[in-house]
């Protein structure tokens, strides 16, 4: 599965779609596994985005900090 075509909003709405795929029970053991490891990629790739989003808010709000002191 290819990651680079997902930002974290489609990433969610695809996260919901298989959510609600298995939910319905409609698809054989095979398929429901292919969309589980999609799934379980989607949800390591929005962990990812959400953590390197939060260091890089860090990172920017330490900034004003150094800038403050150095005045």
């Amino acid at each position: 599965m290819d990651m680079e075509m997902y930002t974290l909003d489609t990433a969610m709405i695809r996260l919901k779609e298989i959510a609600d795929a298995l939910e319905s029970g409609e698809f054989d053991l095979e398929m429901s596994m292919k969309l589980y490891e999609e799934g379980v990629g989607l949800v390591s790739f929005c962990n990812k985005t959400l953590t390197a989003a939060k260091q890089k808010i860090t990172q920017l709000s330490e900034i004003p900090d150094e800038v403050d002191q150095n005045e």
